[in-house]
């Protein structure tokens, strides 16, 4: 480990107060929530656009899909290729929608169509959603800090998140939005200068990462089979149109930027904006995890020291030198994939521009835990404390309350992070952990939306079904060997597929009987 230069770090710290002091910009006109969640509807449609685009793109695609490409291969690209469709459905149908109703949070109508549970249902797996992608982006920022400084992962999430919680707290979401047009700008040069970095030193330049890719076979998009156990090209397709489908349809992080909007065309606008850059950031990623896959492959006498830091923290403190040798020696690549380019930074980007491109990661976090704080602080004042503990709260309470909750979910973000220290892949755990939270609040508002005549009694019955269907694909691989046959044949990305297509298909077919009965019977 080697501390970075003095030249770095002041880039960093610059980058760093320069978003505070956006945050402190704005807090002149954070007077009342109306400002602090909606931004009194004044944001344009093209910087709507760019903040959706920044929270897609957070650590988790800056580290983690280099990570993932290194590992294995392109498969993963397949959730991106799955938007258009989903931003179809959502700029049609959900953007309308949403600003009809008026209501700031996305969970509000859930009582109006099927009573107060299914309100707090979805507003709990929002939150859970919530704490699982903040936690995972806080580990991604100091799992590249670490290898830059030296510095404890805990440490570095600490001093990030005060940060963070600063400038959101001050600036409300008008901060959040502004903060992540610069870091879209940022991040975006950021990846392209890794590029150019990976390819200029590389030996054979890009004719020899595509020979090596291509032997590799990296550049794979997965399986064309219909196969629904391993991760193939389908399996990945379905998990993005359903999580793409939560974002757009059911997520407040982006439910709250329609409210933003002068308009709904320019809220649909700015989905599709997100959409026609995300998915050539993201394959531009994919091209860096290759590129350092290569890198690596021809000189593999780098990798070393990544796989023994690897092997010390899946290992005790007190692990001896030859358990660690044969952790190390034991290590795939998919292993240690998340440390590539924290560790192509160290050694191989010159003084200056390891300070950009850590701001550039450090602009890719901040926007998706700085907006999830906003919008979950926004969801647990409208959704829970005002709806069931002060419904007649005033403005400059309920305005503590949004900065107090605020503070709190950034907290509980940074906890979470250092819980998933050790982790195999941040991507691998953002995309199960997601999965299973967002599978019933979609598959119960899609129900809502599209079959008018479900009642409360259907729904809840169809949602403890497709708990239960969650709960089993989830948890039944722990079953013992004897049970094999009780166990979850299909890939863990089907989760959401499964468990919201149970909700949605047992709640219309209830419907179906109790209108026949009805029928019969009249």
């Amino acid at each position: 480990m080697k501390g970075l230069p003095i030249f770095d770090l002041a880039i960093i710290f610059i980058y760093l107060v320069g978003m505070i002091l956006v945050g402190v910009y704005f807090s002149r006109k954070n007077k009342n929530s109306e400002q602090f969640t909606k931004a009194s509807g004044l944001i344009p449609g093209w910087a709507i656009g760019l903040s959706i685009y920044a929270t897609f793109l957070s650590s988790n695609t800056f580290l983690g899909v280099p990570g993932k490409a290194f590992g294995s291969n392109w498969n993963a690209f397949v959730f991106s290729i799955s938007m258009p469709l989903a931003a179809w459905i959502a700029a049609k149908y959900f953007v309308p929608f949403y600003r009809n109703t008026g209501e700031i949070s996305a969970y509000t109508h859930f009582e109006h169509r099927f009573g107060a549970w299914a309100r707090v249902y979805a507003v709990v797996f929002f939150l859970l959603t919530q704490l699982a992608r903040m936690g995972s982006i806080f580990f991604g920022i100091a799992l590249s800090l670490q290898a830059l400084t030296g510095y404890s992962m805990q440490m570095i999430m600490i001093v990030m998140g005060i940060c963070i919680i600063i400038y959101t707290v001050l600036g409300g979401i008008e901060a959040v939005i502004w903060t992540e047009v610069v870091q879209a700008v940022v991040k975006t040069f950021g990846a392209l200068l890794i590029l150019y970095l990976v390819v200029s030193n590389m030996d054979g330049g890009v004719s020899k990462i595509i020979e090596i890719g291509k032997a590799s076979d990296k550049f794979s998009l997965g399986t064309f089979n219909f196969d629904f156990v391993g991760s193939s090209f389908w399996v990945v397709l379905l998990y993005g149109f359903f999580i793409n489908l939560n974002n757009f349809g059911m997520d407040q992080n982006y439910v709250q930027r329609y409210h933003t909007a002068s308009s709904s065309k320019a809220a649909s606008k700015s989905i599709w904006l997100c959409v026609w850059l995300y998915i050539p950031a993201s394959l531009l990623f994919f091209i860096i995890g290759s590129c350092l896959f290569a890198y690596y492959e021809v000189n593999p006498e780098l990798v070393q020291s990544i796989k023994h830091q690897v092997a010390i923290e899946r290992l005790p403190l007190n692990a001896s030198a030859a358990e660690i040798l044969k952790v190390q020696n034991a290590l795939q690549p998919a292993d240690y994939g998340d440390k590539i380019m924290p560790h192509f930074m160290v050694t191989k980007i010159p003084v200056g521009l390891v300070g950009l491109i850590v701001s550039a990661i450090l602009s890719a976090a901040m926007s998706t835990i700085s907006s999830g704080m906003n919008a979950s602080a926004t969801v647990f004042s409208v959704d829970i404390y005002k709806r069931y503990f002060k419904p007649n709260i005033n403005e400059k309470q309920n305005l503590s309350l949004l900065h107090i909750a605020t503070v709190v979910f950034g907290l509980l973000g940074m906890i979470a992070g250092i819980a998933m220290i050790g982790v195999k892949s941040i991507l691998d755990v953002w995309w199960q952990l997601s999965g299973i939270f967002a599978a019933g609040m979609l598959g119960l508002f899609l129900l809502g939306i599209v079959s008018k005549k479900t009642k409360n009694h259907e729904a809840i019955i169809a949602t403890i079904i497709g708990i239960l269907v969650i709960i089993w694909m989830t948890f039944s691989a722990l079953l013992p060997p004897e049970y094999e046959a009780f166990k979850n044949p299909l890939h863990q990305n089907m989760i959401i597929v499964m468990g919201t297509l149970t909700i949605f298909l047992v709640g219309i077919f209830l419907t179906r009987i109790k209108k026949q009965h009805i029928q019969n019977t009249s």
